[in-house]
This record gives C-alpha cells, sequence and structure tokens, in this order.
C-alpha cells in the first residue's frame, strides 16, 4: 500500500504566491527581501493553522536564493535553515547552544535562518538569556520567531522583533484553496460541501484540510453537503428552512415533530436554537440585493435564501432573532432546556398568527391551542352568538314609561339612566358587525356625538358605582388611586388632583377607558378627564422623618429632651 501524505503536507506553499489568505504580509515580505529592506529579527504572529510556519521557511529559502549568483529551483539551502521548537527546548542551555552556533557563518549562501516556533514558550531566564544576541545579532544571522500567543512574549523580546499579525483566512479564500485541490486530486465535490468544511475550519486552513480528507474518505471520492453534514455532526441548511416554513404557516404541531426529529438525530438544543438566530440573520441580509454578498453561502443555497426571505417580514424576522437570542442566553441556565426551545418554537409560530390581538404587539404570547384541532372539528363546534329577548323587553317598557310622562315633568336622575341605558340596548341590538376594531389607547371621533348636560351629583353617583365594580373585580390599585381624590366637574372637565406624579401616570394608563364609561353613561362625548399634581395634598402622603419629628414635637416639647439626653438620631 502506498504512503498516504495528509493534505497539509502534500499541499503546504512552496512560494509566496501560494501563500492563502496573507497577501499583506506575502508582499511586504517579497518587496522586503528585493529592496535588501529585511529586518534580523521577525515575529509572526497569529492564531493556529495561518501560515505562520510556511511562511517563515518560504522567507529562509528566499533570503539566500536573492542573494545567490545563480538560482537552482532544486535548491531549499536547508543547510542554513535551522528549526527550533521552545516548546521542548525552553531552557536556557538551549538559548546557550544556540547563540554558540549563531556565530559560525553560513558554508553556503550568505545567510543563516533561525526559526523558533511556539516561542512563548520559552522561561523566563532564557528569554533574558536571548536578549541580547536578538538586538546584536551577527550579520549573516536572521531570527523569524512565531507564536499563536503574542502577550506571553515579554515586552523587551517584542521591542527588539517587526511583528506580523497574521489574520484568520476568510471561508471564501479556503473554500476555493479547496476547490483547487479537489481538480488536481480529481474529486466531485459541491460548491456548498466545501463552504460548509470551510465554515468548521473557523479561519485555518490546516483544520480545514484535515477535515476535507476525513470527508474524503467518509465520501469516497463524491462530497455532498449531506454527506459533510452528516460526518461533521452539523444541522444542514434544508432542516431550518424547513422549520422556518412550518414556523410562517403556523403550525406548532409540526414545528415540534420537526424539533424532536432534530433531537433524534444527536444535535443539541443550544447548537438548534443558535443556528435559527443565524438562519433568521441570514434571511433577513438576504432581504436586500445590497447586503447579499454577506452572505457566506453557496450559490444554490442564496437561491433558497432568497426565495425564503420574500415570504418573510422584516418585523417577524427581527422578533425571530430577539426570541432566538434571549432563549440561547438563558439555556445553560434553564431546568428544562428542551421546554425553553419548544415554548421559543410556539412563539415564534405565532408572532404571524392572523387573529393575534394589537394589544399583544410586543408581548412574548403564544397562540391558543386551535393549532392542535382540525380544521372539520372547529367549524363543526363553532356556535353562532344568540340574542336573548330581555333587551327588547327593557326597551318596550322603557317606552310606555316614557310615553306616560306629562311634558313637563322633569325626568329623575333613575329616569334619565333608564332611557340612556335603554338606547344602549337598542344600539346593541341593531349595530351590526364593526370593520374596524379600536385598541383601548384609541379615542374615537366624537364630534357629531350628543353632549348632554349633566350636574355633578350625577357624575359622582356614576363615579362611586365604576369603582363599585372595580372593587368586586380585585383591581385594589386603581381603586387606591381613584379614592385619593374627590372629581370637581367644571362643564364638561373632569378635574382630578393627585398627590403624586406616579399615581398620575398610573391612572393617565386606563384613561381612555374610563373616559369612554362616563361618555357613554351620561350621553356626553364632550367629556374629558384632566388629571393633576397637588403638591399640598402630596406632603399629606410622604412625611420626611424630620417632618415626624417636627409634628410630634409640636404635641411634646420632651422629645428634644429624650434626643440630646441619649444622643438619638432620626
Amino acid at each position: 500500500m502506498e504512503h498516504f501524505i495528509v493534505s497539509a503536507r502534500k499541499y503546504r506553499p512552496q512560494v509566496f504566491d501560494d501563500v492563502v489568505g496573507q497577501k499583506a504580509i506575502t508582499n511586504t515580505l517579497e518587496n522586503a527581501i528585493k529592496n535588501n529592506h529585511l529586518a534580523q529579527a521577525l515575529l509572526f504572529t497569529g492564531p493556529r493553522g495561518v501560515g505562520k510556519t510556511t511562511c517563515a521557511r518560504i522567507l529562509a529559502k528566499r533570503i539566500n536564493q536573492a542573494n545567490a549568483e545563480t538560482i537552482d529551483p532544486n535548491e531549499d539551502f536547508a543547510f542554513n535553515i535551522f528549526e527550533l521548537d521552545a516548546a521542548s527546548n525552553n531552557s536556557v542551555d538551549d538559548i546557550r547552544n544556540l547563540t554558540d552556533q549563531v556565530r559560525i557563518p553560513p558554508q553556503t549562501g550568505k545567510y543563516k535562518v533561525y526559526i523558533i516556533d511556539e516561542v512563548h514558550m520559552l522561561s523566563q531566564a532564557a528569554f533574558n538569556a536571548f536578549l541580547k544576541t536578538l538586538e546584536e545579532p551577527p550579520a549573516h544571522a536572521i531570527f523569524i520567531l512565531a507564536t499563536t500567543e503574542k502577550h506571553k512574549i515579554i515586552p523587551t523580546i517584542l521591542s527588539r522583533c517587526q511583528i506580523f499579525d497574521f489574520k484568520r483566512i476568510g471561508v471564501v479564500d479556503i473554500k476555493e484553496y479547496l476547490h483547487k485541490i479537489t481538480k488536481e486530486e480529481k474529486i466531485k465535490a459541491d460548491d456548498d460541501a466545501l463552504h460548509i468544511i470551510a465554515q468548521k475550519a473557523d479561519g485555518a486552513l490546516r483544520d480545514a484540510l484535515s477535515i476535507f480528507d476525513r470527508v474524503v474518505s467518509f465520501s469516497n471520492d463524491n462530497i455532498t453537503r449531506q454527506a459533510v453534514a452528516e460526518n461533521l455532526n452539523v444541522l444542514d441548511y434544508d432542516s431550518y428552512f424547513k422549520i422556518t416554513d412550518l414556523i410562517l404557516e403556523n403550525n406548532i404541531p409540526q414545528v415540534l415533530i420537526a424539533f424532536n426529529e432534530i433531537l433524534a438525530q444527536g444535535f443539541e438544543g443550544h447548537h438548534f436554537i443558535a443556528g435559527l438566530a443565524s438562519h433568521y440573520r441570514d434571511l433577513l441580509v438576504a432581504k436586500d440585493s445590497i447586503t447579499i454578498p454577506l452572505l457566506e453561502v453557496g450559490e444554490s443555497t442564496k437561491k433558497q435564501y432568497d426565495e425564503q426571505s420574500k415570504k418573510c417580514e422584516i418585523s417577524f424576522l427581527l422578533k425571530g432573532i430577539d426570541l432566538a437570542n434571549d432563549c440561547d442566553l438563558k439555556y445553560k441556565s434553564s431546568k428544562n432546556q428542551r421546554l425553553l426551545v419548544e415554548l421559543t418554537l410556539m412563539q415564534l409560530a405565532s408572532i404571524t398568527f392572523p387573529n393575534t390581538d394589537e394589544k399583544k404587539k410586543h408581548k412574548n404570547y403564544i397562540i391558543p391551542a386551535i393549532h392542535f384541532i382540525s380544521t372539520s372539528v372547529a367549524k363543526k363546534n363553532k356556535v353562532a352568538p344568540v340574542l336573548t329577548k330581555k333587551p327588547t323587553a327593557v326597551v318596550e317598557k322603557t317606552k310606555i314609561k316614557v310615553a306616560q310622562k306629562t311634558p313637563t315633568e322633569k325626568p329623575t336622575l333613575s329616569t334619565r339612566t333608564t332611557r340612556r341605558s335603554s338606547a344602549l340596548s337598542l344600539k346593541s341590538i341593531h349595530k351590526k358587525k364593526e370593520t374596524i376594531k379600536k385598541t383601548d389607547d384609541e379615542l374615537e371621533d366624537n364630534s357629531n356625538k350628543p353632549r348632554d348636560e349633566f350636574s355633578e351629583a350625577e357624575f359622582l353617583e356614576f363615579w362611586k358605582q365604576y369603582i363599585e365594580g372595580l372593587e368586586k373585580k380585585g383591581v385594589r390599585n386603581l381603586v387606591a388611586i381613584l379614592k385619593a381624590d374627590i372629581p370637581k366637574v367644571k362643564k364638561n372637565s373632569i378635574q382630578l388632583d393627585m398627590p403624586s406624579a406616579m399615581m398620575k401616570t398610573e391612572l393617565l394608563k386606563v384613561k381612555p377607558k374610563l373616559v369612554r364609561y362616563f361618555r357613554e353613561k351620561l350621553n356626553n362625548y364632550g367629556i374629558d378627564l384632566v388629571i393633576n399634581i397637588n403638591e399640598d395634598n402630596q406632603k399629606k402622603f410622604a412625611y420626611t422623618p424630620q417632618e415626624k419629628y417636627n409634628k410630634l414635637l409640636e404635641k411634646n416639647q420632651a422629645l428634644a429632651l429624650l434626643k440630646s439626653k441619649f444622643k438619638l438620631d432620626l
């Protein structure tokens, strides 16, 4: 059997042009060699698998090639390149041996290059022993230090080096490099499959090549998106597209079944909900042609995102991201994590439910259990509302009473109340189904509606009835606020003096409902409620400790003696 060489070694770049995703650094090093402007100590820093050691080896080879009279393409100047692993050679003695070797000039070529990998692993004493040599090395010596943790290197070493920060390699760059390898290896691969590998590598080309080798062995030279998703244990895009379609249909039962299937495949709920938030983010990006390049997916998947984004409103996507992100934050601290994700999915499926009350727009409500009942059963059990004959009887009786009164007789309060209630009953019977529903915070246009005169006694009677109704319902906080002052009637204006701004704020919340009640009862649609804050009244409700002491002192002067005798404080 032929010896297998992993792709990370087989396709390691041999020249600067082959280095992936580090164009700025390779151009700088190439120009420095051409212009003879290269520092004697270089520090390559960055995450793993981004090309630090590779660039160091290419640089070490190029330095001597640039100064050679005749360039031999097969000459790698291996005798002039010394690699030291600082992870295992981190003592003072190892650095002393290195400084002794530095003094000897090269046998071939002009420079000796020392590559010290994982330099942050050197001990404090080794760093100090290396300082002088690093600052003033011989003219033929160049040091290249490589590390993934620059913060662990002492500042005195950093100040003596020219620092190059290697960045994470982009998903697109890794994908293009994998396409190049598949052509050379004659492997058939889907564009989306290579894209998933590039995403999973998280900016490290070496990791991407390791994953690529594993997937090739699994899929037998035919890399598909499904094979990659199965091998790498990642959720396929199709799962999120399916879940989102079900959510848009408000189909809660199927959404829960789809989530259960995902859990059955071995995926964690945390992984799923984080992916769902990213999916909604991608849908939001796909809504505008300007932001489509921000989608880090294959071309075929971009088309899917474009199609599904047309079905989604921006408000739905923003609410979905908010709910998914909230679930992500609460997941680790939750005792029942599966239930948390299921509740989030039900809330997501409720966002676009057509019968959701407008008042609940900004709250995370779940739509009723009607989703779990078939449409036929729901229609069968639907019962039309039946009007009782009681209102009609009340109307007829009221008509007779009104007819019996003489024109000169002034109607009493009870008579007027009965007349108005009967008029409202007539309206409720003959009123057609409303076409527009108004929220509690809206007041209707009442310019053409009646404005009957009323006395303060009549108003206070209804005011008392309203408070009694609230007491029966158990709304104690509002009852306490309404009892804080006796309203004063000035024409159509109802004046209320509240002792604090907080009570005024709470009363303003229920003002539309309160005004509507009295307008209907008194048949006057010009009534308005004016709420003021009375500072004098406020003092009755809030005493400071000093005020309490002064009040008690007025009644008993001996308190002052008690306070001074025992050195008491308020």
